[in-house]
């Protein structure tokens, strides 16, 4: 596991450093009546994510982390199966993106990670279930006037474009 969490930390870092790159070839600034330019999110997005791999590796380095003071195999069964589960079910989420749209696939996810992954109280997930794709709204497509795939369920949200337009 030990070897797993470095190889994870810097193909991460580098997958960072490269949307941060690609992201530089739109404004990233700030637009006058516009809002934040198109590379401003995925630009400070992969920097957030470049600052959390340097964290994870020097968490390795310095063997603080449970992974890193681990002897086992690179990818243990339960290891395998635990990434079988997470890629699928995000695989599932983004697939219904186009199906269903971001604030409903969302938050049937992250029902299901909180849950059965975490383990979290029915309480917290529905608190973050209902809370997240409310805030999402308002924030994206209120504030920053940015819309995000609705699919199917777009007509659900013809009322609330009456409380931000």
């Amino acid at each position: 596991m030990r070897k797993a969490e470095l190889i994870m930390a810097l193909v991460m870092a580098a997958f960072s450093v490269y949307i941060m790159w690609k992201s530089m070839e739109l404004p990233v600034g700030w637009i006058p009546e516009e809002g934040p330019g198109g590379g401003a999110f995925s630009f400070w997005l992969g920097a957030g994510m470049l600052v959390c791999c340097i964290a994870i590796i020097y968490r390795w380095a310095k063997r603080i982390s449970p992974p890193s003071q681990s002897q086992a195999p690179f990818m243990d069964p339960d290891a395998f199966r635990l990434f079988v589960v997470i890629a699928g079910s995000l695989g599932i989420m983004i697939g219904g993106i186009h199906l269903i749209g971001v604030y409903f696939s969302l938050p049937i996810f992250m029902a299901f990670y909180m849950r059965f992954l975490g383990q979290h109280s029915w309480r917290l997930i529905s608190i973050f279930v209902v809370a997240t794709p409310v805030l999402m709204f308002f924030f994206f497509e209120g504030a920053l006037r940015k819309t995000l795939p609705k699919g199917f369920t777009e007509p659900l949200f013809y009322p609330l474009y009456d409380l931000i337009y």
